[in-house]
């Protein structure tokens, strides 16, 4: 049947992590692969109680067909936040209710990317990024991270040599690295985007999970207009609920409600009374607290072992807050090769060569901190440090 296939069928990728998540079913196995909120923060108990208050009235529409820009007043508890949180002027119109953030991406794809269209990408890029925009046959041009955000020199030069339609960024604790750009770093890629017609994504699913240092401007307040911003739930409430958000000017939120009613008229309506009657039944912001705190001992279990156990030739990076860090193995040791013994020793994590569209990653791997307790940590790690040494002396 595989001429009957769609010819962009063969330029998608497989998710490497989710075929990586099936070695981690093993009970036995100590996973720092897949990208995985903490379940012990989940609201249960909150969540089945706003479930029940929405459902207990006579008001029926919860379970009705709904608008394509999601549920009213949910929309206006996001813009609120927004205002009061980051001092950031956005309305409620325009805010889109999305399936995750991950059908943000699949949605902006349908609105600007053409075969051949060029998109500017962090190296390494978030993989869902990647896998959402290869649907629409682009022309990727992968930017080295530096420590503090893109490299502006390296994203000039591209600029100055394609048409590029759009640039993606995490621009919080991005996924894999686990950096984050400065407020110099900001400024200076706004300086750059006001001189090209250039639409910039700001992916910030995990901005909400600052454990330490100061939150810079988001680039929406940096580009007026230019930016399209998406946020979720997922990371901060429970990913099953399968909700986030678009922010975008007018324009061009017209033409993503457009590509959303052809896609599935609207995201799920009754998860999106009972997550609004949640906010309003609790305080996010200590729950998030609660979270953050927690990653941030599980962050720093994680850089102690990692400092005792591997060698010193590894370098690794400290992020802030986040989900993930990024370790750099010696050239000469390949992170799939140290993969596949780690999986015999009952530890997985995610090689990097995946974040990369152009070759590289091949001594760079990402572990994953947030859903692993203290003891996974020290127990996994130091597995992992023996690996290598082993590796090395041979």
């Amino acid at each position: 049947m595989g001429h009957l296939y769609a010819t962009r069928m063969s330029t998608i990728p497989k998710s490497f992590i989710r075929e990586i998540l099936k070695v981690t079913e093993d009970p036995e196995v100590i996973s720092f692969a897949g990208g995985l909120p903490n379940p012990r923060f989940f609201p249960v108990k909150e969540i089945a109680r706003a479930s029940s208050d929405v459902l207990a009235g006579t008001d029926v529409s919860a379970l009705q067909y709904s608008t394509t820009e999601g549920y009213q007043p949910l929309r206006e508890y996001i813009a609120k936040r927004y205002q009061n949180k980051k001092n950031l002027d956005i309305s409620a119109e325009q805010i889109l209710i999305t399936n995750g953030s991950q059908q943000g991406l699949d949605l902006i794809g349908k609105v600007f990317i053409g075969k051949d269209d060029g998109i500017v990408i962090e190296k390494p890029a978030y993989l869902g990024a990647i896998q959402a925009f290869a649907v629409y046959e682009p022309s990727f041009y992968p930017v080295p991270l530096l420590e503090d955000g893109m490299d502006v020199e390296g994203l000039k030069n591209v600029l100055a040599e394609h048409r590029v339609k759009l640039f993606h960024t995490v621009i919080n604790f991005q996924n894999p690295s686990g950096i984050s750009y400065t407020q110099n770093k900001r400024k200076d890629l706004a300086e750059v985007f006001e001189q090209h017609d250039t639409v910039v994504v700001e992916d910030d699913p995990y901005g909400e999970l600052r454990f330490a240092g100061i939150e810079p401007q988001s680039m929406w307040s940096l580009l007026d207009g230019r930016v399209v911003l998406l946020g979720s739930f997922s990371k901060t409430i429970a990913p099953g609920l399968r909700l986030g958000w678009i922010c975008a000017n007018r324009e061009i939120m017209d033409k993503l409600v457009i590509a959303k009613q052809a896609s599935d008229l609207h995201s799920n309506s009754l998860c999106q009374r009972i997550v609004h009657q949640y906010l309003l039944s609790n305080n996010v912001d200590i729950h998030i607290a609660t979270i953050a705190a927690a990653y941030k001992k599980q962050r720093d279990t994680m850089i102690a072992v990692i400092e005792e156990s591997f060698p010193a030739e590894v370098s690794f990076t400290r992020p802030e807050g986040g989900m993930f860090l990024w370790v750099t193995l010696p050239e000469r040791l390949s992170a799939l090769e140290l993969f596949e013994h780690a999986v015999r020793e009952k530890v997985a994590f995610v090689p990097g060569t995946p974040f990369f569209v152009d070759g590289g990653g091949a001594n760079n791997m990402r572990l994953n901190f947030s859903n692993a307790d203290h003891d996974m940590i020290e127990k996994g790690i130091r597995r992992l440090g023996q690996i290598m040494k082993n590796m090395i002396a041979r």
